[in-house]
């Protein structure tokens, strides 16, 4: 009359939206970078907006970095924005304990996001 108890805990956790706890997740594949970037606890990449200055100042944060810093900020300026273009000229990076990447001269977060997102993060 009743199904089986396991079928049963497999329809309750696809009802509350726990599907995937009881499917088993193959590994993503890590890009092989001198650096990493973990997404956060909700699961989006650590990429934030700072506005100061009552707006006038608008900031980019790239939070928790692991591994080699200067490589991805390196990595940032050189393909970010095409060379010589008035984004890539206006573009200003500062590392900040050697964890964070601040980003000046524009309002890049999907910029940003994205190229993040094409690397493999």
């Amino acid at each position: 009359m009743f199904p089986s108890t396991s079928s049963t805990i497999r329809f309750i956790h696809r009802v509350r939206g726990f599907a995937h706890s009881s499917v088993p997740r193959e590994a993503l594949p890590v890009p092989q970078l001198p650096y990493f970037i973990q997404r956060n606890s909700r699961g989006s990449i650590p990429v934030y907006t700072d506005i100061r200055n009552a707006g006038t100042r608008y900031l980019v944060l790239i939070r928790n970095v692991e591994g080699n810093v200067n490589a991805l900020a390196g990595d940032i300026k050189a393909s970010l924005f095409p060379q010589g273009s008035p984004e890539a000229q206006r573009l200003k990076l500062d590392i900040v304990r050697q964890r964070h990447i601040v980003l000046r001269g524009g309002r890049w977060k999907h910029h940003v996001t994205n190229w993040l997102k094409e690397k493999g993060f």
